[in-house]
């Protein structure tokens, strides 16, 4: 699995490995071995219908490990890291099972996503548990990108 830097500072798209069983397939998530993985806090589905986008968000302790094994969602982030070398930068990626990878986004990126497909999922593999004092929210007309 090749995890690779992408537009951003510190934000990650790692191809992952399906392995096809006549039974069902096998969807590959996150090891505790692999370079992008800070430690474990919680992991929850959060699903998204077709056209609608939940977001903005911004964590400031949480890092976000996000596949999608059902349907298509869209992704948009803005980099707002103190520091960041890609500070205000913005980007857009499509995650499915098409092109199955984990996107993987630090604290202080606005995260916003939206449902492609009629029936669309997402897992977060969260390095804290939820604590809603740690998170901003905006509406998505907030920003344009």
């Amino acid at each position: 699995m090749d995890s690779e830097k992408i537009i951003l500072e510190d934000v990650y798209l790692t191809s992952l490995k399906i392995i096809e069983n006549p039974k069902g397939n096998i969807l590959h998530g996150l090891k505790n071995t692999e370079e992008v993985f800070s430690q474990f806090g919680e992991a929850y589905f959060s699903k998204i219908k077709k056209g609608e986008i939940k977001g903005w968000k911004k964590h400031s302790k949480m890092k976000l490990n996000i596949i999608v094994p059902l349907g298509a969602i869209k992704f948009y982030l803005i980099d707002h890291k103190k520091g960041s070398s890609t500070y205000n930068m913005n980007m857009k990626v499509e995650l499915s099972l098409l092109n199955y990878s984990r996107l993987t986004v630090p604290p202080g990126c606005w995260i916003a996503f939206e449902g492609m497909e009629e029936d669309n999922m997402l897992l977060n593999i969260a390095s804290i548990t939820h604590d809603p004092s740690e998170a901003e929210t905006r509406d998505f007309s907030y920003f344009s990108i």
